[in-house]
């Protein structure tokens, strides 16, 4: 796996590359052939998406290649060895692209014959640049394959390798100074198929309908584009996943006097929630214990408890990784995956929609950090103490969606947006932290009797319980101070 940097540009056919010797030392050129298969669904799913799958010959990197949407200018791209067959896609990279393709067929649905002049550009110490010039024939095979249509074109591409990207935007200028233009298209199969966006609905400018829809298509590309990393396990995929799948539903309970008809969904994303959480939470508890092992004296460390709080844990959350991967495999996903296509691409808008976004929205905001007051009202109202840390559970939920409300509409309604946010993070951070020691101190209550079951020395387990309640009670014991200047600070704002 890599990611790639790299800069686009369109030239005409007599395009000469300019003298770049004075940017850096040069090697080359050298030339290749290179011919690749391109599949996707009959219907571009993975285009549509800004995704590549491909099967290319000639060149240095021969073999299969799958690149997926990171970030602007930057893609991750997974390599395979090539192999024989032209029909069947590696099923490791056929697996990663599922959410895309939902169950339809990959097939070979373009193809680049491309003549390839590489010239490499190394500046001391560590800057190396390569600059390909390619005269392309594209074929498309989608519409008629018994008459596929030809296109022919050149470009040139400026690809960082090494260092940072003080050399590439050097190389760009002088590109772009002999006449190359940036290139629009964001792959040689997009300028080749001209895959339509995804489906999004018209809405007018500057309406609470347009804003809400817009966000919506955001955290649905957002979730999809976690989809390929939690498949492969990649580090804070999981928790990136949630995130998007918990904005989706606190938006939808958040605007739902703006877009209708979405109870179905918001459970389904719940339950997506709770599978992603099962391995989250065990990846966010074995990392917690291992920093407080980390920090305590040697002696104060007793039988096998590194064992238990870490492999342990750790083979428990590869067990969660399995069933989340089965879990995206499975029918149930990919209708919730349609269900939030046709949510962005049909939603069911209300009157208010066509409303002034700064109008409307803004007195969703405010009600929506009401039901935090209400929720602490419920709390404190309660005698028992037990019931009334329950209570405030509900206070946090509350507080996480007014600040996912908040952050959606801040580049709409601007910086009391971001006040607002900031302000009711305090409050779902504070009572996070509480929680948080509360779960830990079960946990280890959990594994020291396992431990001691087994006849094993549980002191250990006891120091670790005394952390977190220490941590917990200094939670505890702040909030009246964050909620009140938060209460004070709120007030202001709206």
């Amino acid at each position: 796996m890599g990611i790639e940097i790299e800069d686009k540009f369109d030239v005409f056919p007599d395009y000469a590359v300019p003298d770049l010797s004075k940017l850096a030392e040069i090697s080359g050129p050298k030339s290749y052939q290179l011919v690749a298969l391109y599949y996707d669904t009959p219907d571009l799913r993975l285009a549509t998406r800004g995704i590549t799958l491909r099967r290319r010959r000639g060149g240095d990197d021969a073999g299969w290649h799958l690149k997926l949407p990171k970030a602007k200018g930057v893609r991750q791209e997974i390599t395979r060895p090539l192999t024989r067959s032209t029909k069947i896609v590696p099923p490791e990279l056929a697996e990663l692209v599922r959410a895309y393709t939902r169950g339809a067929e990959l097939q070979v649905v373009a193809e680049l014959d491309t003549r390839r002049t590489v010239t490499l550009l190394r500046a001391a110490p560590t800057g190396l640049v390569e600059i390909a010039d390619d005269r392309v024939k594209g074929t498309v095979y989608t519409s008629r394959p018994e008459e596929p249509r030809v296109v022919r074109w050149r470009e040139v591409e400026a690809e960082l390798l090494e260092g940072d990207q003080a050399l590439l935007a050097k190389v760009g200028k002088r590109l772009m100074k002999a006449g190359a233009t940036p290139s629009e298209a964001t792959s040689k199969l997009a300028r080749l198929l001209e895959p339509p966006p995804p489906a999004q609905a018209v809405t007018k400018d500057g309406t609470a309908g347009q804003v809400i829809v817009n966000y919506l298509a955001s955290q649905v590309t957002a979730l999809l584009s976690q989809d390929p990393r939690v498949r492969r396990a990649e580090e804070d995929a999981v928790h990136q996943m949630r995130v998007a799948a918990r904005r989706l539903r606190s938006a939808l309970k958040a605007f739902d006097t703006i877009i209708t008809g979405t109870k179905r969904v918001q459970d389904e994303l719940r339950w997506l929630g709770n599978v992603l959480g099962e391995a989250r939470d065990l990846e966010v508890i074995r990392a917690r214990f291992a920093r407080e092992l980390a920090v305590l004296a040697p002696e104060l460390i007793t039988g096998p408890i590194l064992a238990r709080l870490g492999d342990d844990l750790l083979a428990r959350e590869h067990e969660a990784y399995e069933r989340i991967k089965e879990t995206l495999s499975g029918e149930r996903y990919y209708a919730l995956l349609d269900a939030l296509d046709t949510l962005t691409a049909r939603p069911r808008l209300t009157k208010p929609a066509a409303k002034p976004a700064q109008d409307k929205l803004s007195d969703v905001a405010a009600g929506n950090w009401d039901r935090v007051t209400k929720a602490y009202d419920t709390a404190q109202a309660i005698s028992d103490p037990e019931r009334r840390e329950i209570a405030m559970h509900d206070v946090r939920k509350a507080a996480k969606r007014a600040r996912y409300t908040a952050e959606a509409l801040q580049p709409t309604l601007g910086k009391s947006m971001a006040k607002l946010a900031k302000h009711a993070t305090a409050v779902q951070e504070v009572l996070g932290t509480h929680q948080d020691g509360v779960v830990a101190q079960e946990t280890l209550a959990k594994e020291a009797e396992t431990a001691r079951q087994a006849g094993e020395d549980t002191f250990t387990y006891g120091v670790l319980i005394g952390l977190e309640r220490g941590t917990a009670e200094r939670a505890h014991a702040d909030f009246p101070r964050v909620w009140a200047e938060t209460v004070e600070a709120i007030g202001k704002l709206l």
